[in-house]
Order: structure tokens, then C-alpha cells, then sequence
């Protein structure tokens, strides 16, 4: 296993802008931290009240965005207008052109988020939006499957051989996943505090795992996290 602390990520901040960067992005830029098998960027975010990212433009890639706090508008070139909740997931495939801008819904309170990419099976897709809601007890002490490359049991679809699960764990639950031959996992926390195969983890850290068939989670305060089972 190979722990990223949250302290040790790429950090930018513009005033109405928090970032922190688990993988090279924009002016940070760290060869030994470029991605993890397909996944290529995990950016947590804090957009302050009124602020947000003007309309910009994606291609190739596939784009998760995961609320945890406020409340997230997104418009695109696809006609796609919304706005992103906690619970809620969307996706958007950027193939072969999208442009999109993201702000804060809200002139009082801030939004926090993930932005992730993942790097799609091909070049070239049809661009796309997706965007679905998953209740906090869908994910209360168990691993609920929200995006997938088939979009099996209601998850958002994406173009690669990617399961993306999230959890909710409170002190003492616990949870067992196993890894298929060729597959590994990124673990992301978000909040409180857990325990991956005997390793603490703290807010805002990740863990790489490669080599155990089986993954085991802990809580230990109260916790919020995403896994990623990914083939190699």
C-alpha cells in the first residue's frame, strides 16, 4: 500500500478558490504523483459563496463530481443545466469536445467537492452527462456501487473498467471488499477518520492498494469515503 497524506498534496488557492491536488494538476506538477492506473485527478475543492469556474473546455476524459457540502451549478454545451447536492453524482463524458462552467449555487454559503478524472477506454466518444442521487442510507456501513463502466444497480456510467463505490462508516462498522485478479484500489477519505488494511487515514488522505485480495475498511470517527476498484 502507498498512503498520499492530505498535507502533502498540490495545493492552489485564488481566494474563491480552495484546491487541494492528490495528483499533478494545473501548475503543480509532481512526476512521482501522476495518476493512479486510469484515474488521473482527484481535486478537492472549497468554492467560495458567488464563485466558480467560467466555462472552459474538456476533452477525452471522463468527469465524476461528488458534493459534500452545498450546493454545485454546472452548465454545458450539451444544453445540460443543474445543479449538484450532497448525494447526488454526476458524470460527463468530455469525448471529443465539451465546454462547461461550474459556481457555487449559493451567495452564502460555500460548496465543497470532488472533481475526478478518469481517463476514458477510447478517444473520440460522443460527448454526455449523467447525474443521479444516492440517500445517505444507501451507503451506511456498506460499499454503494455509483458509477461503473455497465451502470449496473442504478450507478452513473462511465467509459472504463472502473467500479466507484462510497461508504459512510461510523466508529466500529466495518466492510470487506475483495479484489479480482488484476484490479487495485484508491482509497479516498473525505471526512472522519478510518482504518484501510491496519492504516490510519485522516481527511483528505488516499491510499494506492496493489497487492491484497481483500480490502478491509474501519471507521473510527464518523467518515465519508470513495473507492475506486480499477482494472490495470
Amino acid at each position: 500500500m502507498a498512503i498520499r497524506r492530505a498535507e502533502a498534496r498540490g495545493a492552489a488557492n485564488f481566494g474563491w478558490l480552495d484546491s487541494r491536488h492528490s495528483f499533478s494538476f494545473g501548475q503543480y506538477f509532481d512526476p512521482a504523483h501522476m495518476g493512479f492506473g486510469p484515474l488521473r485527478v482527484i481535486n478537492e475543492d472549497r468554492v467560495a459563496p458567488g464563485g466558480g469556474f467560467p466555462t472552459h473546455p474538456h476533452r477525452d476524459m471522463e468527469i465524476v463530481s461528488y458534493v459534500l457540502e452545498g450546493a454545485l451549478e454546472h452548465k454545458d454545451s450539451l444544453g445540460t443545466g443543474s445543479v449538484i447536492r450532497p448525494g447526488d453524482v454526476q458524470r460527463m463524458t468530455a469525448g471529443t469536445g465539451v465546454t462547461h462552467s461550474e459556481y457555487n449555487a449559493s451567495r452564502t454559503e460555500p460548496v465543497h467537492f470532488l472533481q475526478i478524472w478518469i481517463l476514458p477506454e477510447q478517444e473520440g466518444l460522443a460527448p454526455g452527462y449523467e447525474q443521479k442521487r444516492f440517500e445517505p442510507q444507501e451507503k451506511r456501513g456498506r460499499l454503494r456501487l455509483v458509477a461503473s463502466r455497465d451502470g449496473r444497480d442504478g450507478s452513473v456510467k462511465i467509459h472504463r473498467d472502473v467500479d466507484l463505490y462510497a461508504t459512510l462508516l461510523s466508529r466500529g462498522e466495518s466492510l470487506t471488499h475483495e479484489l479480482a485478479p488484476g484490479r487495485a484500489a484508491w482509497v479516498q477519505l473525505m471526512r472522519g477518520e478510518i482504518v484501510v488494511n491496519g492504516e490510519a487515514l485522516e481527511p483528505g488522505d488516499g491510499v494506492a492498494v496493489s497487492d491484497p485480495d481483500e480490502l478491509r475498511l474501519e471507521g473510527l470517527i464518523e467518515a465519508e469515503a470513495l473507492v475506486f476498484d480499477m482494472a490495470m
